[in-house]
């Protein structure tokens, strides 16, 4: 990133491919160090590293509360929803860890800073939700030919307090952190919603129980509640995946994207388009813009700089502009 004292329409002209001069954009990078660390992101940072704090407290203290409640009352609803909130515990721990690493600066090595591990550990809580949904529902199969009997009134409260507890939690990072943006934060929101909802079977399997015997609702409960955390996951595994393989972000149409380029006056041609996810809220673009020989490169440069701000909210663009005379080597990606 360059520093701020760069002219806003500073250009720098450098060999590239076989040797042709060609503009490139710093003045898109002067605006994402902005966006990168300016009020916004640190506020949502800090609110992220607060709501992550209080549910991991609350988490681990019901998780054990849940274990030794499974043991003594013989619920494996109980003992899968605290195995699940053990799990949870290390992954909003894991979230806690990515965040603050995330605001570390950037170095000569790692030019985008540390803002992937946000997207790693979403990846890996996605994967233990798999694991943990696994573990349930084999536990849940051995169960269902000889279902042992479960001390249910005391299963109920222990999974009542549970469920207060997670909502506490559900709600914290809601309130404190940027659920609905950061996918780091909502990975860890869906594990603690998981627990919820276990905490919520484990109240209905332990009411059912306790007014007709049926034992088996138990692990049947238990597989339901899998199922759901299974589907959560899924989702967080998947849009993960997409950032990682460098797709174009799901709130931007890239032919939308293109064509608007296309409309500026001046611009012939659009090629080499790319637009990616950093990180939650964080995305970049670069892209190839040809234009008329007499024209205004500097023109059409600020003019596609600020339609991508004002228009797909991106900030840090990296554009190149060329003139019908320019070649270069095939571009393969």
């Amino acid at each position: 990133m360059h520093g701020q004292k760069e002219s806003h329409k500073h250009d720098h002209v450098h060999g590239h491919g076989r040797g042709h001069g060609h503009t490139h954009n710093h003045s898109g990078h002067s605006h994402a160090h902005g966006h990168l660390h300016g009020h916004g992101y640190e506020g949502a940072r800090t609110g992220n590293i607060k709501g992550l704090v209080i549910a991991l407290i609350i988490t681990s203290g019901i998780a054990i509360l849940e274990f030794f409640g499974g043991i003594v009352t013989h619920s494996l609803a109980l003992l899968s929803d605290a195995g699940h909130m053990l799990s949870d515990a290390s992954s909003l721990l894991l979230s806690l860890i990515a965040v603050w690493f995330a605001g570390r600066a950037a170095t000569a090595k790692k030019t985008f800073g540390f803002y992937r591990l946000e997207i790693l550990a979403a990846l890996l809580n996605g994967l233990t939700l798999f694991i943990i949904a696994g573990f349930i529902i084999w536990e849940a199969y051995q169960r269902l030919f000889d279902p042992p009997t479960v001390a249910s009134g005391t299963m109920i409260l222990i999974a009542m307090v549970g469920l207060l507890a997670n909502l506490v939690s559900a709600w914290t990072l809601i309130r404190q952190g940027d659920v609905k943006e950061n996918i780091n934060l909502r990975s860890a929101y869906l594990h603690v919603l998981g627990d919820a909802l276990g905490s919520v079977g484990a109240i209905l399997a332990g009411i059912v129980m306790y007014f007709f015997g049926w034992y088996i609702f138990d692990p049947i409960i238990s597989v339901f509640v899998a199922l759901l955390i299974l589907r959560g996951a899924w989702g967080i595994i998947t849009q993960t995946v997409h950032i990682l393989m460098e797709g174009t972000p799901s709130s931007i149409n890239k032919e939308e994207v293109s064509a608007r380029l296309a409309w500026i006056d001046g611009v012939i041609e659009v090629h080499d388009l790319h637009i990616w996810t950093i990180t939650s809220g964080i995305d970049s673009l670069s892209c190839h813009l040809v234009v008329e020989q007499t024209r205004d490169r500097q023109d059409v440069l600020q003019t596609a700089i600020d339609l991508l701000e004002q228009q797909f909210s991106i900030t840090h663009v990296t554009i190149q502009i060329e003139t019908p005379h320019i070649k270069h080597a095939e571009l393969f990606v």
